[in-house]
């Protein structure tokens, strides 16, 4: 009976492994086979050379993966903390206000995201809304804060909150309500209850929405030039440039698997570590 059913779910999964297959890695297989073409060429048919790969390191570009790197991970602490009392309200306070919320948040994801970050430009820019009525009322100047690392980590926060917030709140509701009070009840204070009960059994929902987090910020493009106005050059603006103005698409190729190897890396050391059956209601 076990080898019928483990037989019947091998053909069930048959379609969506050859969607998978066909959608995510065969492009993948293109682009790991393209970064070792040589330099601007558009077919397989050349010796592989790894220069893009040489290219990486001295023309620089591992500074733009550095500076996608750790404004993500910048970006990912703020979301961390700003989420948090935010998802405890939703799992554990709020009751039916969190429908109301959790239809709020979600409405800002049906608005295109460079929509809102070009409202977030007319908003700060100079003259635009705040300084333009600040300076016409009160006579009050100030410098645009645009064209930054801080605005484009602010980016980043403002556009992926759902991505944490929800994994997070997810996770908080994991939490025993007993657990809590029985640690109350021997004498724990608010802070020890924090670092020792509910840090550790919402860990999973904190996994999740930092991966999440992370992993899109790192590729993220429009934040750095709608609002860095390519003050900092990102990973993915020279992915683009090298695969549209540049033609190069080994060059391309290349920094595409670099970055795919770090993040793939990060994500599978945090997805090894998450409770998924627990996150799932499969086992309490």
């Amino acid at each position: 009976m076990n080898r019928l059913d483990r037989k019947l779910g091998l053909l069930s999964a048959l379609p969506l492994t050859a969607v998978l297959a066909l959608s995510f890695v065969a492009p993948m297989l293109v682009v790991a086979i393209f970064s070792v073409m040589p330099q601007k060429v558009f077919s397989f048919a050349n010796m592989p050379d790894f220069s893009s790969y040489r290219v990486f390191l001295e023309q620089g570009y591992y500074k733009s993966l550095m500076w996608s790197v750790g404004m993500a991970f910048a970006a990912t602490l703020i979301l961390l903390v700003l989420c948090w009392p935010l998802a405890y309200g939703m799992a554990k306070v709020f009751g039916r206000f969190t429908l109301v919320l959790t239809i709020a948040v979600v409405a800002s994801l049906f608005v295109s995201e460079n929509i809102r970050l070009f409202g977030w430009v007319l908003t700060l820019m100079k003259g635009g809304l705040i300084e333009g009525h600040l300076r016409a009322f009160t006579g009050i100047s100030f410098d645009t804060p645009l064209y930054g690392v801080p605005i484009i980590v602010f980016g980043l926060v403002y556009v992926y909150l759902p991505f944490m917030l929800f994994p997070l709140a997810q996770g908080i509701a994991m939490v025993p309500d007993d657990t809590r009070q029985a640690a109350y009840d021997l004498g724990a204070s608010r802070w020890q209850v924090l670092w020792q009960i509910e840090v550790p059994l919402a860990a999973p929902g904190i996994v999740v929405g930092s991966l999440l987090s992370f992993v899109l910020a790192c590729g993220a493009l429009a934040e750095s030039k709608i609002l860095g106005g390519q003050a900092v050059i990102a990973i993915a603006d020279d992915i683009e440039t090298a695969f549209t103005f540049g033609q190069n698409w080994p060059l391309g190729s290349a920094l595409s698997v670099i970055l795919i190897v770090i993040i793939g890396v990060l994500a599978l050391y945090g997805v090894g570590r998450v409770d998924l059956d627990a996150i799932m209601g499969r086992r309490r």
